[in-house]
């Protein structure tokens, strides 16, 4: 049935805007009116549909506040947005303060909107420790209409840590299967970044945040390189970057590690990658991942959170100890030196990413839970 939805995420760079963008495309795709609500567009919108709507949330300052009223700004605009466009559901990514905003917009208008709310992780891993936001983030979880989790670990720990009952149904993050896949290996970028035609290459791809741990990044790529000759890749940005690059040039192996940035065409990157490095303390899922094995690229990871469950150990990757480089490390350049485990471990991570994490299998889960918010029954 087509549905009138509206997504609020963060436009920019991370996993759960990437995520939430993703899916209002496919919804589209599949003929439902899709009404993005955020403060600037998302920068994964590349692409303009007839059915796909952009509401920017424009906060301003005023002398009365310290800080800019973002979260009131944003509520008035999706009451507005609701009133107007008849909106069936409003998809909201985040408890707080998403969540929390889409129910006071939906207590401001006379209009039967209900309310989906996503957790990615932050909201719980990092807000819900703090007890002064405990009962807000519980209040926005049980009142919405339904509530999903991006894996089973933090609907789990959602539930221990609120100590609700709330009914979270977990629904995997995903990848759009038409582009992220194996292409055609392209030397050109490789000779653009002066890679040695005989290295491998790791790849690594976060915000470099502390729980990225990406020190244990680049000690767990001095152990493979002293096996086989590599270069790591580095993707992103963050408040680690310095102290990774001070790590590689105290290991003497800064000119085999490569920091590039941000990077809008990351499957590009992953395509002449070998292996990927995702050794996190904390992770609600490990979308790079994901994206790694669907282009046939192995993944070595922690056990933190979600991770398990998009690696499987021993067939598609590896998963390691949280701060256990060495041994993360060694499996890489274990793998690594046998072609044909490595060819085995390639097909399997291109199975698990199109079997279990399908764009289309997400996509209609989605679609059933908004239906089950209607009250009407799913396609």
């Amino acid at each position: 049935m087509k549905q009138k939805i509206g997504i609020t995420c963060y436009p920019t760079v991370g996993g759960s805007g990437v995520v939430a963008t993703e899916l209002g495309k496919l919804l589209a795709e599949r003929g439902h009116d899709v009404h993005f609500i955020s403060t600037s567009l998302p920068f994964r919108l590349n692409k303009t549909y007839s059915n796909i709507y952009y509401h920017e949330v424009e906060v301003n300052q005023y002398e009365v506040f310290q800080y800019p009223p973002y979260s009131l700004t944003l509520a008035s605009k999706m009451a507005e947005v609701i009133k107007r466009e008849k909106l069936d559901i409003l998809h909201v990514h985040y408890a707080v303060p998403h969540a929390v905003c889409a129910l006071l917009a939906k207590d401001m208008v006379d209009h039967d909107v209900k309310v989906v709310t996503t957790l990615h992780g932050t909201d719980i891993t990092v807000l819900g420790h703090d007890p002064s936001l405990r009962d807000i983030i519980r209040y926005a979880i049980e009142r919405s209409d339904k509530v999903t989790a991006v894996s089973r670990a933090l609907a789990t720990q959602t539930k221990d840590m609120l100590e609700s009952q709330r009914p979270i149904e977990t629904v995997y993050n995903f990848i759009d299967e038409r582009i992220y896949r194996p292409q055609v290996f392209d030397q050109d970028l490789r000779k653009s970044f002066n890679i040695p035609h005989e290295n491998k290459v790791i790849i690594h791809i976060s915000n470099f945040r502390p729980v990225k741990r990406v020190l244990d990044v680049v000690n767990a790529f001095y152990v493979i390189n002293n096996e086989t000759p590599s270069t790591l890749l580095m993707i992103g940005d963050g408040p680690e970057k310095t102290r990774a690059w001070q790590r590689a040039e105290e290991l003497g192996i800064d000119d085999r590690v490569l920091f590039v940035g941000n990077q809008n065409h990351v499957v590009d990157f992953l395509n002449i990658s070998d292996l990927m490095l995702l050794l996190s303390e904390k992770e609600s899922f490990g979308l790079s991942a994901l994206e790694a094995m669907a282009c046939g690229v192995p993944v070595i990871g922690t056990d933190a959170g979600g991770i398990p469950e998009v690696i499987i150990d021993e067939e598609t990757g590896y998963v390691c100890n949280i701060g256990d480089a060495e041994n993360a490390g060694k499996a890489g350049a274990y793998l690594l030196k046998k072609p044909d485990l490595y060819q085995a471990f390639a097909e399997a991570s291109k199975k698990r990413a199109n079997d279990v994490f399908s764009s289309k299998s997400i996509v209609r889960q989605y679609e059933a839970i908004y239906d089950e918010a209607k009250g009407g029954d799913a396609n």
